[in-house]
Order: structure tokens, then sequence, then C-alpha cells
């Protein structure tokens, strides 16, 4: 399969408060480097902040951009892959979605748009000219899986179905709630070639928690990843627990941004057997009560939020090759 097939995710950028205090914490975390660009003349006279695009092992695996409004969100975004950004945007549009920041060239890197499905969830769009996404994936240090969370899955299963061409592939019992992974359109659907997932929000969850999307970076281990974001000032929001593809924890930054962690099994294909589900209390626990954590604080509790919500539409949004 070509790399970045269509609604393959190819980007991803954490718009945060302080750049500056981003790059000290993801920097320490997974061992990042950056380089600056932007601050860039805008209309009225103003300058846009800074970005700062991050590498590991000299390769690019995401950005870290500047709000340019306070009310906007602190959050990770995922871009999807598309040859042709306009005529995807009207298919999101006549599918139920909804284009929040129209196709908008950035010169020979590429063209990007900002969308909604109709389940509230925001996401990019990337079609890639000079830059085609992130040069490392699925690796330790970069990104590796997203999913959306989602109260109406039957419209968005639709949705991402009908727009991108994904397949799917439900795998009941993997958590608490059903879960779907989905592959590119004329991929065999299954495990092997899924490229994200959808869950669902379910009644045990804050009823203002909207959909929205979970970035994943892969980590060597879970545990130590979980406790280095919580010295950092980061909090843990969902502890480490085993998933039958590694183990995986809920973070946020130190400014609110949320994401997760995955340590993969030690061997390509092998699947813990002792792997339980969100809430499951951990081998050699009495029944309701909560295993010794090697962190340095006990999850919160039921993972809130993050702060998502559509993207102004003044275009002054950091594209990811601007």
């Amino acid at each position: 399969m070509a790399e970045f097939v269509q609604g393959m995710p190819c980007w991803v950028d954490a718009a945060l408060p302080d750049v500056e205090a981003g790059k000290r914490f993801y920097g320490e975390l997974f061992g990042w480097t950056f380089t600056d660009r932007g601050g860039d003349r805008l209309p009225g006279g103003r300058t846009r902040g800074r970005s700062a695009d991050a590498y590991s092992g000299g390769r690019l695996v995401a950005a870290l951009t500047p709000k340019s409004d306070g009310r906007m969100p602190t959050v990770w975004s995922v871009y999807l892959a598309t040859p042709d950004a306009p005529a995807l945007a009207r298919r999101i549009t006549e599918s139920g979605g909804q284009v929040i920041n129209a196709p908008l060239s950035v010169g020979p890197a590429g063209a990007y748009a900002v969308a909604a499905d109709p389940g509230g969830a925001v996401f990019g769009l990337w079609q890639g000219g000079e830059r085609a996404g992130f040069e490392k994936h699925g690796e330790p240090g970069s990104y590796c899986w997203t999913e959306v969370y989602t109260r109406d899955k039957e419209r968005v299963d639709a949705f991402y179905e009908g727009v991108f061409g994904f397949q799917g592939t439900d795998l009941p019992g993997i958590a608490s709630e059903d879960f779907r992974m989905w592959s590119p359109e004329g991929a065999e659907p299954g495990e092997s070639t899924a490229v994200g997932g959808r869950s669902v929000i379910d009644d045990s969850l804050p009823a203002e928690m909207p959909g929205h999307f979970l970035v994943y970076f892969c980590v060597e281990d879970c545990d130590d990843a979980a406790r280095r974001a919580a010295e950092l000032g980061g909090r843990v929001r969902t502890a480490p627990y085993d998933i039958p593809y590694g183990r995986i924890a809920e973070l946020t930054d130190d400014q609110g941004a949320a994401f997760a962690v995955l340590a993969e099994p030690a061997g390509p294909g092998t699947a813990r057997d002792d792997a339980r589900a969100p809430g499951e209390g951990a081998e050699g626990a009495e029944d309701g009560e909560e295993p010794e954590k090697p962190w340095p604080h006990d999850s919160p509790g039921p993972v809130r939020a993050p702060d998502t919500g559509p993207r102004n539409g003044s275009g002054e949004e950091p594209a990811p090759g601007a």
C-alpha cells in the first residue's frame, strides 16, 4: 500500500498557548528536537506566532503551533491525506459533515482544510506537495494511531466509510464499549491494514463530552512515559493498562492538550494474553481494589474530554506546511 493513501493519517500538530513550553515538555518526554518556522506578518499589521516543527532522530514527526485566539482549544489534531482537498471538502459537506476552514494552499508544501464529522469531531485534511506528511511514524517517538470518539456511531461510521471509502472491522470485546477499525479503500479490511478506529462515548462518561479524535504516540515504555509526563507537569487521565496491541495510557501535557501513548508488545504480531478493558482490575488485585501504581499519582477517574471544538474560520491557524 502506498504511503498516505486517501484517508490515512499523515500529520499531527498541537495548538498550544505557549509553544516554547510545549517544546520543553515534548522535548523531555519524547526526545524531540525542534526547528522554528513562521513569524510572518498577517493582514492588519499583526505577526503570526512562530510554530515549531518536531523531529525524532532527525525525521519530521509533528508540529507545535501557537493559538491565534485564546478561545480556541488546546488540542492535538490529526490530518487525513487526500489527493484533492477541494473535492473531498465538497464530499464532506454533502455527507453531513462541516467544512470549518475551506481548503487553503500553503505554497509548494501543500494545501489543508479543517472539517468536522456529523458527531462534531474535528479533523484536518492535508493535500501534500513538497511536504507529504510526517517522515517517521509507527516507531517510538512518533505518531502511531488515532481514533474518533462519538455518541452517534451509525452516522459517524456511514460518514467516514462514505467520504473516505473506509472498510470497517468490528472488534467487540477489546474494550468496555464497541470498537471499529478502519482500513483504506481498496485494502483488505482487518487489523494489519487498519489506519484508525472509532470508539463510542457511552453513558458512563460526562454528558458534556463532545465527539473528538485522540492521537497516540509510540513509546518504548508506557509506564515510564506516564510517570515522566506527570513529572513534567502533565496529567495521567487514564492510568496505563494492557490491550491486545500493547500497553496504553491517556495523558495531557502541561497546557491541557490530550494525547495517548502506546508501547507495543515485544515481538511483531504478539498480543498480550493478560490484556484488560479500561476500568478492569489488574491481575492479582482484589475485587474493587485498585492495584498499586508505579506513577506519581492516581488516574483522576473518568476520562474528561479534551477541549475540542471547531477552529475559527479565519484561516490564521498555522497549517501543516506553513
